[in-house]
């Protein structure tokens, strides 16, 4: 298992030279089922982060540029008329893949943005009365450039509460963006990267992570923190139970990384703000999950709840 897992990150690594963390997050990811947002400035390769995961999964990969003309049958697929048969037939859209890639998803429109929904929650697209299942393992990893940028359009609160983490990549070191300028990965390394896991490992990686224990300490300290962030004096909204759920099936998966089939509370304090931040709802910004002030929130709260021994 660890074996399967270093060969990812490390083949995901030879691509994408930023911030190593953020492999060890969109990992995270991959293993606790859950969809994940790159948000950041343009240029920063969000895109390459997104992309190097995909192709190093021997599965199916599909990528959509969002744009605000894109409709929700665009992503989703639409019935056809065969003149022929007589009958409607239906022809999938991208979304009935494994890993799905939605480029600058904030570009699109709130109501192609919300044809999503179904299928990160429920892993199923509805379209003329009929549920069409996604075949597993299923994730979204949408990129989009902070919502100040023009032409964007905010994600909808239920949107954003559907992504396991929210993730900021920032500039890379002098050194890592050196390598960059001279290496040029993503028109080099990128179009020869090479699949290094099976979708049925992947598979087995995921139930293997269910099975990580988390002691009924850590399962207490995961609600006293959903439960401080409710009652906080800087927050109209806090952790919900779909937060709490979410914060501890990302501490499984980082004891899954770290080689642990057991939870330390380091595993929860690492994920809490990339997990959370984007869940809660401050009281001085209109705008949800505002980053520097629902992280600032979120640390006084880890800061104050006490730590299982």
């Amino acid at each position: 298992m660890t074996t399967l897992l270093d060969r990812l990150h490390e083949n995901i690594g030879a691509v994408y030279l930023g911030n190593p963390q953020a492999i060890d997050r969109v990992m995270t990811c991959l293993l606790a089922r859950g969809h994940v947002l790159i948000e950041d400035v343009p240029g920063v390769g969000k895109t390459i982060l997104a992309t190097a995961l995909a192709r190093s999964i021997d599965c199916k990969f599909a990528r959509a540029q969002l744009t605000p003309d894109l409709l929700p049958a665009d992503l989703l697929g639409v019935s056809i008329y065969n003149q022929k048969s007589s009958e409607f037939e239906f022809k999938q859209g991208p979304v009935f893949t494994n890993v799905f890639l939605a480029d600058e998803i904030n570009r699109a429109s709130p109501r192609t943005q919300s044809a999503l929904l179904e299928a990160m929650s429920e892993s199923a697209v509805s379209t003329d009365g009929i549920t069409r299942e996604l075949e597993q393992p299923f994730m979204v990893v949408a990129t989009q450039n902070p919502h100040e940028f023009e032409g964007t359009f905010p994600l909808p609160e239920n949107q954003l509460d559907r992504f396991l983490m929210r993730i900021r990549l920032g500039y890379p070191s002098p050194e890592a963006e050196a390598r960059v300028l001279d290496l040029r990965p993503a028109a080099n390394s990128l179009r020869d990267i090479k699949p290094v896991i099976k979708g049925s490992e992947v598979l087995e990686l995921q139930a293997q992570t269910d099975l990580v224990r988390i002691e009924q300490s850590l399962v207490n300290y995961i609600v006293s923190l959903a439960t401080s962030t409710r009652s906080h004096d800087d927050l109209r909204i806090g952790i919900s139970p779909r937060g709490a759920l979410a914060l501890a099936q990302a501490a499984r998966a980082t004891a899954v990384l770290n080689g642990r089939d057991y939870c330390v509370p380091e595993d929860i304090i690492s994920n809490i703000l990339p997990v959370c931040a984007h869940r809660v709802v401050t009281k001085s910004h209109l705008y949800n999950g505002d980053g520097v002030t629902a992280e600032r929130v979120l640390e006084e709260v880890v800061e104050h709840v006490a730590v299982p021994g």
